[in-house]
């Protein structure tokens, strides 16, 4: 069985959504980033990990990509070209989302405070609110893909969420009902009802 490694509030949470819609069981063992736990599988302390067996994984989009390569669900096969397409949106939202989002939160609360700059947050959200307009773009049905959800849509979704709590602006209409969509999802519901 797998070990979640990671408190909801973080990126574990994908990883956490995505074994939710696979319906693969594993524990969860919430804790924060550079907690004692954290650090005993990760020498940097970061959050997610992926305990298997005596294996750790780090980083959510790894442990996602990982995850679904080896059960062969959420995901296109490697080597086709719909996968090239999914690696290719996969790494266009962590370029143009969450790293954007990455940056202010280090800018609130990461960084030591003498090295934080609150003005940059404006044109983050700023080259946000640009790249999510893209997006909405390139949606090409009731997922990322069309009509097949993906690793994709659980980095999408979640990067939309923290945006709105990070106060970012609001998605236009159709990614907010694609938000609304993929949130009211029975596995999206019981990931976030853990601790």
């Amino acid at each position: 069985m797998y070990d979640v490694i990671g408190s909801r509030a973080s990126r574990a949470f994908r990883v956490l959504w995505l074994l939710e819609e696979m319906g693969i069981e594993y524990n969860h063992l919430p804790v924060a980033p550079r907690s004692k736990e954290a650090l005993e599988v990760n020498p940097t302390g970061k959050i997610p990990a992926l305990r298997d067996g005596e294996t750790v994984l780090t980083d959510s989009t790894a442990i996602m990509t990982f995850l679904a390569d080896r059960h062969g669900q959420l995901t296109h096969a490697p080597g086709s070209h719909e996968r090239a397409a999914q690696d290719a949106l996969t790494h266009r939202i962590l370029d143009e989302v969450d790293a954007l989002l990455w940056t202010a939160a280090r800018h609130s609360f990461v960084l030591p405070e003498a090295h934080r700059v609150a003005a940059v947050k404006d044109s983050l959200k700023w080259e946000y609110e640009r790249n999510i307009r893209r997006l909405e773009e390139a949606l090409a049905g009731p997922f990322v893909q069309g009509e097949t959800m993906t690793i994709a849509d659980i980095l999408l979704g979640h990067c939309l969420i923290w945006a709105g709590k990070a106060g970012f602006p609001a998605p236009p209409a159709r990614l907010a009902a694609y938000l609304e969509a993929v949130t009211a999802r029975p596995a999206f519901q019981r990931a976030a009802a853990l601790p």
